[in-house]
């Protein structure tokens, strides 16, 4: 019970985290997850609490959620888990942290990488990325935020949309987990610590983003994910 009630906490604050900057808490709260769980239960029970925290955080901020870009979302992370989940078994994709992290840093910063990338870049093909890449990496969210913050200069339409679109990675992992004959019954006390955890954390967050500046806001979103995006880079080759 020492252990539910300790990750029900941490996922508590992480959630808040995340709901108050949009992200961050997912990458936070996986770092630690190794010293409770076997290596086994890790992305599945990250994926379930992950998807009760964006679900929550986007109905808690739906009115700041735009609904238009759900659908191509969808279609592209449909396609994604669908494609990744057939060749997974046949390719090697240790580097796909370098050129997320790479995307991110250069959408992020870059006029001219924006320039050129434009006219492919769309929320099909962040949805097929996102959620394709998510069956084996865990930090595939900054993708969509990070169109996002291109696309709307409002703090809340951010990180809103943001969960949605999260969220549907997220159940699309889920389910690609059941599949693969992962029991989530097995964790079901876990689950249920963090899965409240992260409930009320998303509320929390999405109080405190209210007393945040806009413009401050949006800037630090961008910091923090080129800092995420430079881990991603980092950890490949230490």
């Amino acid at each position: 019970m020492q252990t539910e009630i300790l990750l029900g906490i941490l996922t508590f604050f992480t959630s808040t985290i995340a709901g108050v900057v949009g992200l961050g808490g997912g990458m936070i709260l996986i770092a630690v997850l190794p010293s409770f769980l076997p290596i086994n239960a890790l992305v599945p029970v990250h994926g379930l609490t992950q998807l009760s925290s964006n679900l929550s955080r986007a109905v808690f901020g739906y009115k700041d959620v735009k609904i238009e870009v759900i659908p191509k979302f969808l279609f592209g992370s449909l396609l994604g888990v669908s494609f990744f989940a057939a060749i997974l078994s046949f390719i090697s994709l240790e580097y796909v942290p370098l050129f997320i992290g790479a995307y991110i840093l250069l959408s992020l910063w870059s006029k001219k990488f924006n320039e050129k990338i434009k006219r492919f870049e769309s929320y099909v093909v962040i949805g097929f990325f996102q959620s394709g890449f998510s069956i084996v990496v865990g930090a595939t969210g900054p993708l969509a935020t990070t169109l996002l913050v291109k696309d709307y200069d409002d703090k809340h339409t951010v990180v809103a949309t943001a969960a949605a679109l999260m969220s549907i990675t997220h159940i699309l992992k889920v389910f690609a987990f059941m599949i693969f004959g992962f029991i989530f019954f097995d964790y079901i006390s876990v689950l249920t610590a963090m899965i409240i955890g992260a409930i009320v954390g998303s509320w929390a967050g999405t109080k405190l983003r209210d007393k945040i500046d806009g413009k401050k806001f949006m800037m630090a979103l961008k910091v923090l994910l080129s800092i995420m995006a430079i881990k991603l880079i980092v950890s490949l080759f230490i």
